[in-house]
């Protein structure tokens, strides 16, 4: 009974600590349908995850720090398009990747874009934001309230 009770304490730990993790999508149509129904804008996080210096920074730093998961569940669809090296991926997932890096004219790593839901850019951040987490939040709080 003891090891039943452990298994369910460590399943519900495991699942609260995921739940507290931002969830990044990686169809853009599906984060603006999304988008639209919350009322809310799209964020894309165009990244290396496994071999950019500054994007691994921005994650650890930025994307999962409470304040921005918070930020983010409440006011934001997140995007990730990532282009990493070792880490495996399906062809279609980066056959959308590189669609959506050359509609946005993406050139650099890390990147950030913010859409409104039908896609139409409000504002680029090319490289690690100034200020941090706390001028990315400002930033992103001035483009809500436009």
């Amino acid at each position: 009974m003891r090891k039943i009770i452990f298994y369910c304490l460590l399943c519900w730990t495991a699942g609260n600590l995921m739940a507290a993790e931002g969830h990044w999508l990686t169809s853009l149509p599906a984060a603006q349908a999304q988008a639209q129904q919350a009322g809310k804008l799209v964020l894309l996080n165009f990244t290396g995850t496994d071999w950019c210096p500054a994007c691994m920074k921005m994650e650890r730093e930025i994307f999962s720090k409470p304040e921005f998961l918070a930020y983010a569940k409440t006011n934001l669809v997140l995007v990730l398009v990532d282009f990493p090296l070792d880490k495996p991926q399906s062809k279609q997932l980066q056959a959308a990747n590189d669609a959506l890096q050359e509609k946005y004219k993406v050139d650099g790593y890390p990147t950030l874009l913010v859409t409104k839901p039908d896609g139409r850019p409000v504002w680029q951040q090319d490289g690690y934001p100034p200020g941090g987490l706390a001028g990315l939040l400002a930033k992103l709080d001035e483009l809500r309230k436009k």
